[in-house]
């Protein structure tokens, strides 16, 4: 089951790769009107769905999960965003259907939005931009502005997102440390890796706290005002995970405080974020509308991921990016 969109946009590599991996594949397009549904005799050929952007940005969402819902030979569905806290995702596990993901798809560019957002803070850059709106020469003393090589980045999930934002960190100088609960894997781009046990003890040794993590039942909320408050006193704070990981009041208050020195946040727990909340108009807070990964990249880096199982599942092999519970 695939969008029309992709059908056309890819339905001649689909065949290529299909035909390598000797298996037929007869797609079975999703209607582009909304109110629209599949036959109950469509629906029973249905074995693989791809959960694709314009799927999940449109208006045909509740038409694909009713298909995917009437289908009894659906044993694999592959998802264009990385995040599975949604509650259909739960859902079709609990049937026995086999979930992969498109983690990494967007891992560089939301990476490079960190970093930059990092880098904006760092340097000043969004005190310049209200200084250029005012068309006001305001220079700022370098003596006030520490610099990043004397500091330390705290990557909270060191996945395919958090692992790149690292690496960058560490090629501009910081010294990086990753929290997650697996081991240390060669090639990991961080000068320590620490199991999240420890992460009370780490938070006051850090300047940037980068959130990459997704949205558990341990991640929720972790973040709240005792959290943040064992951070430095001007640490700074980037999410580009999910929003519920912070208690969003209390990070307005540390930052209304003082207790933080600034914050990038692509990520909140409404979105869009509402027009009252304070953090529109904190001059040292920097938000993106759930933004960050944006790139023309990541469709194809998407489908690649999907194309490379489709050989796999035809083989009987594993398959990348394999989501076992919801919110993982």
């Amino acid at each position: 089951l695939v969008s029309e969109l992709v059908l056309d946009r890819y339905g001649e590599d689909l065949e290529r790769v299909a035909t390598a991996a000797a298996l037929k594949v007869e797609p079975i397009v999703l209607p582009t009107d909304p109110e629209a549904r599949l036959s109950d005799e469509e629906c029973t050929l249905i074995e693989v769905a791809f959960y694709s952007l314009d799927i999940l940005e449109g208006p045909t969402a509740r038409s694909f999960f009713s298909s995917l819902y009437r289908a009894p030979q659906l044993s694999w569905v592959h998802l264009r965003p990385a995040g599975v806290d949604h509650p259909a995702f739960a859902r079709l596990l609990a049937q026995g259907i086999r979930l992969t993901n498109s983690a990494g798809a967007t891992a560089e560019p939301i990476a490079q939005s960190a970093i930059a957002g990092m880098l904006s803070l760092a340097r000043g850059f969004p005190r310049y931009a209200e200084a250029q709106r005012q068309h006001i020469w305001d220079q700022i003393d370098e003596n006030a502005r520490p610099d990043l090589l004397d500091q330390t980045l705290l990557v909270f999930g060191l996945g395919a997102i958090g692992s790149a934002i690292a690496r960058i960190g560490q090629a501009i100088g910081l010294h990086v440390i990753g929290v997650r609960r697996s081991p240390w894997h060669d090639g990991d781009p961080v000068d320590e890796l620490l199991h999240p046990d420890e992460l009370m003890r780490l938070l006051p040794r850090i300047d940037w706290l980068a959130i990459a993590c997704p949205l558990t039942p341990q991640t929720r909320g972790l973040f709240d005002a005792k959290t943040l408050g064992v951070l430095p006193r001007g640490a700074h704070v980037i999410n580009v995970g999910r929003g519920p990981i912070i208690d969003e009041h209390a990070l307005a208050e540390a930052l209304l405080s003082g207790q933080l020195g600034g914050a990038y946040l692509d990520v909140f727990e409404e979105e869009p974020l509402p027009s009252e909340s304070p953090l529109w108009d904190m001059p040292q807070v920097i938000v993106t509308p759930h933004n960050s990964g944006a790139s023309q990249g990541n469709n194809r880096r998407s489908i690649e991921i999907l194309f490379a199982n489709l050989g796999r599942w035809g083989r009987g092999e594993s398959l990348l990016n394999e989501v076992h519970e919801a919110g993982s």
